[in-house]
């Protein structure tokens, strides 16, 4: 179960490092937004990190495998684990290995999963989700890429409030809004958005993000993004040298090796 900070117990973070979408993202260093130019640039970065996707990968498979069995077919968390762990062309080996230490079969490194908050530039909340087998060295290494880039480790709530937990699907600009709109829908999904930029945005409570998402491949609807994740209430726009600032602080904690999944409420201008 995720500790906080101070070492108390929370709720299972079930499905929320979204560090790999089915479009190819990893990373997450805009995750829970939908702004297309924010989408772009993190799978760009992503592709150019395939040795670290694959370290944040093959955690996801194994924590997913220990949290819910090793059979995929009951386990929906493994399910979208070894879905990014295909588009992310992890070998097969590698991927089984990850899912024996998990569920006890194979040794392995005892991993837990923890949850900063935090703020960045102009206070744009952050929630930061990592896996870890030491957690003093993964809160010290957070807490340094907060420091240097103008940001600061916060308390546990301190920003949480701000986040909704949700399953979350993005198309490119240019998508059938109609086709989305009837497949989600009628397959549970709760809203569906189009934004200024054209892109079209699903959300759907967690525990439809699987039903959902089989919709969505039966209607041949291919996201950029597939994931459940932490979506911001309410958005902190940033350009210029803020938003410059904040992107540095993003990509630095994007490069730990800890660190699955970065929410913000940050939303970048292009």
């Amino acid at each position: 179960m995720p500790l906080t900070d101070a070492g108390f117990a929370k709720p299972p973070l079930i499905h929320s490092r979204p560090f790999l979408s089915v479009g190819f993202k990893e990373g997450s260093t805009m995750a829970g937004h939908s702004k297309w130019a924010n989408i772009q640039h993190r799978k760009g970065r992503q592709d150019a990190k395939r040795a670290t996707i694959w370290t944040k990968v093959i955690r996801e498979v194994q924590i997913a495998a220990r949290d819910g069995g090793g059979d995929p077919s009951m386990n929906s968390r493994l399910r979208l684990a070894l879905d990014k762990a295909r588009l992310a062309n992890v070998p097969k080996d590698k991927v089984q290995g990850a899912i024996a230490r998990g569920t006890g079969t194979a040794e392995g490194q005892n991993l837990e999963e923890v949850r900063y908050e935090g703020y960045g530039v102009g206070g744009a909340a952050l929630m930061i989700d990592c896996v870890t087998d030491n957690r003093t060295r993964t809160v010290a290494e957070v807490r340094h890429a907060l420091a240097k880039h103008g940001g600061n480790l916060g308390t546990d709530g301190s920003v949480a409030f701000q986040f909704k937990h949700c399953g979350q699907f993005v198309f490119a600009p240019g998508a059938s809004e109609d086709r989305i709109m009837e497949a989600a829908l009628e397959a549970g999904a709760d809203d569906v958005q189009t934004h200024e930029d054209g892109s079209i945005e699903v959300i759907c409570a967690p525990g439809d993000f699987s039903a959902v998402n089989d919709a969505l491949a039966r209607a041949d609807l291919k996201p950029e993004v597939a994931e459940v994740t932490m979506k911001p209430l309410s958005e902190n726009p940033l350009a210029d040298a803020d938003g410059e600032k904040m992107q540095k602080l993003l990509d630095a904690l994007d490069d730990l090796d800890d660190v699955q999944a970065v929410y913000t409420t940050a939303v970048i201008g292009r």
